[in-house]
């Protein structure tokens, strides 16, 4: 369930917001990735942050998408072509 809404929010660049063990978090999603333990994470960049973050899944809870304008990445994505 939280990689459906994940998903749908950084395909259409929506803001997200949820408890992240006790901290409230407002990110900006980027990408869904795991990491060198095995564990679920996410990737993003907190609403008045200045960096990419990353955020393990099993302490993500009550995850909500904001309806905000959409978010310009920080990292700019370049499409590839042949």
């Amino acid at each position: 369930m939280k990689t459906e809404i994940f998903s749908h929010a950084i395909l259409n660049r929506s803001t997200l917001r949820f408890f992240y063990e006790t901290t409230e978090i407002t990110l900006e999603p980027y990408f869904i990735a795991t990491d060198r333990d095995g564990n679920k994470v996410i990737y993003g960049k907190q609403k008045y942050g200045r960096g990419i973050e990353k955020f393990e899944y099993r302490k993500i809870a009550n995850i909500h998408i904001l309806d905000a304008p959409k978010f310009t990445p920080l990292i700019p994505i370049i499409p590839l072509y042949n």
